[in-house]
């Protein structure tokens, strides 16, 4: 929906609060553009004495889950009273940087995937229309092999951090 389009439903866009829904959003019964507002600890601005700053994996894991649902993701970072973003502030802000190099064709485009594609138990759909790229994103390495539901419609996988084949089993 381009933003006029939304107008009529009573929003531009919706924006939860240190939260990503579970669905897309809907108003009126469609679905409208969202963005979730999250800090990388539990204050909004700068706090000297913070101490529940976000693990770089549970970051990461915010972004894809907001594309995965069809929105975006806004990190807060408050400046320090010199105006200077704190030390861990930056930390994070590299770790993003830093997965981003890897990864950025699973976000940049990308939104929820189609229906009928479903992630296994514990993992992430992205899908860009564009590409006709789906990926699946693994929050935690497998121990054992992963059974896909849609195996029969991927030609081609691969992991985007080393672009190493993975063989598919279609049984």
């Amino acid at each position: 929906l381009g933003l006029g389009e939304t107008m009529e439903y009573g929003c531009d866009f919706v924006t939860p609060e240190q939260t990503i829904p579970k669905r897309p959003p809907r108003r009126r019964g469609r679905r409208v553009p969202w963005e979730a507002c999250m800090t990388f600890s539990g204050s909004w601005g700068y706090h000297r004495d913070e101490s529940s700053w976000k693990t770089p994996e549970r970051c990461i894991e915010l972004l894809i889950r907001a594309v995965a649902n069809g929105g975006n993701l806004i990190m807060n970072v408050g400046p320090t009273g010199r105006g200077d973003l704190d030390a861990r502030a930056c930390a994070r802000l590299q770790d993003y940087g830093k997965w981003m190099r890897d990864h950025s064709r699973s976000i940049y485009g990308a939104t929820r995937a189609p229906e009928g594609f479903v992630a296994p138990e514990g993992e992430l759909l992205t899908y860009n229309p564009e590409t006709n790229r789906l990926y699946l994103h693994l929050l935690k390495y497998p121990t054992a092999p992963l059974k896909l539901a849609f195996a029969e419609k991927v030609r081609y996988a691969q992991f985007l951090n080393d672009f190493s084949e993975i063989r598919l089993n279609r049984e």
